[in-house]
């Protein structure tokens, strides 16, 4: 399951990830939040916490993931990712070089910092 997160100014893009997170995940609440941001703003902030009781991505929201990544390319700013799950942090700093945004990877107990940095 995704959540959106409220506290965050406009421009800003927070989620939060719980459980299994699926395409309908994507397609009802990620995707939808992404584009009223861009509708607003040139370019958008993400602020992306994986919770602890996450338990992963089926096949259909890695796809969406990509495409929704892919597909505004040039639109992000910064990507803060918040997690302890050892394997997302390397996938998204091995991956990291691919996104024109500043991307950072951040542990749970240094949520703050995250989102210091993010909206700094």
């Amino acid at each position: 399951m995704i959540e959106t997160l409220s506290g965050f100014p406009d421009g800003v893009v927070a989620l939060a990830c719980h459980g299994q997170v699926t395409r309908k995940d994507y397609e009802t609440v990620l995707e939808p939040a992404v584009e009223r941001a861009l509708a607003g703003h040139q370019k958008v902030r993400l602020y992306y916490r994986i919770g602890e009781d996450f338990t992963g991505f089926d096949p259909g929201a890695l796809w969406e993931d990509l495409k929704v990544g892919l597909g505004h390319l040039s639109r992000w700013d910064r990507i803060a990712l918040v997690t302890d799950v050892a394997w997302i942090g390397q996938a998204v700093h091995a991956l990291g070089f691919l996104l024109p945004a500043e991307v950072r990877i951040f542990p749970a107990a240094e949520a703050g910092q995250a989102r210091a940095w993010l909206l700094g």
